[in-house]
């Protein structure tokens, strides 16, 4: 384990994304618990990328483009549908006081959080390209090597995410009790996973 992968891995999850982006909206509008449970399903959502690329898996969406595409287009409208729900009040940005301690609220929040992530057929790519650079040409277990940094790179993004998301539900009390600004706030992180799905649309492999 190096510095050099210790600090590219904070730079990469701590920059803002879909991730980022969902656990700050479940703090702001569910609470602390809710920001939580966002950052840990944004978390598993990346685990699969991480086992295509330690099984090399990942390499048929860099070789195909048709798989590529369709994995890329069906990211792009759960965005787009994730922006629709967050201006009708019904997704990210829906303030429901019961969501915050209920189960079911918990779950959704989680099932959100982990097809955010999954959605994106860049995270293979990346973690394809990633981790193989920070195992040595000569370690004798190169597998046991991916699999180590795959489970730092998860621990650092939880850890990140859930600041992000307390500090959000810090401000929680002032932001839902002005619905103008609700409404304002809504609206920019509506604007947000459109502009996050428009930037997916036009990626290439």
């Amino acid at each position: 384990m190096t510095p050099e992968f210790l600090i590219t891995t904070f730079i990469v999850v701590a920059s803002p994304g879909t991730g980022v982006l969902y656990t700050l909206a479940a703090g702001l509008t569910r609470g602390a618990r809710a920001s939580v449970v966002a950052a840990f399903g944004c978390t598993l959502g990346i685990v699969p990328h991480m086992a295509a690329a330690i099984l090399g898996l990942a390499a048929l969406l860099h070789t195909s483009a048709l798989a590529f595409e369709i994995f890329k287009y069906v990211g792009v409208a759960y965005l787009l549908w994730m922006a629709w729900s967050t201006l009708k009040e019904r997704g990210a940005l829906a303030v429901d006081e019961r969501a915050v301690t209920g189960d079911r609220g918990f779950l959704r929040v989680t099932i959100e959080a982990i097809l955010i992530n999954i959605l994106n057929p860049k995270l293979s790519i990346f973690f394809l390209a990633f981790l193989p650079q920070f195992v040595s040409t000569g370690q004798e277990r190169p597998l046991a090597g991916m699999l180590s940094l795959s489970a730092v790179f998860m621990l650092m993004t939880f850890a990140v995410f859930v600041v992000y998301g307390l500090l959000a539900a810090a401000i929680r009390d002032h932001v839902i009790s002005r619905p103008r600004v609700l409404t304002w706030m809504r609206r920019t992180f509506a604007a947000a996973f459109v502009a996050l799905g428009a930037k997916l649309a036009l990626a290439d492999r």
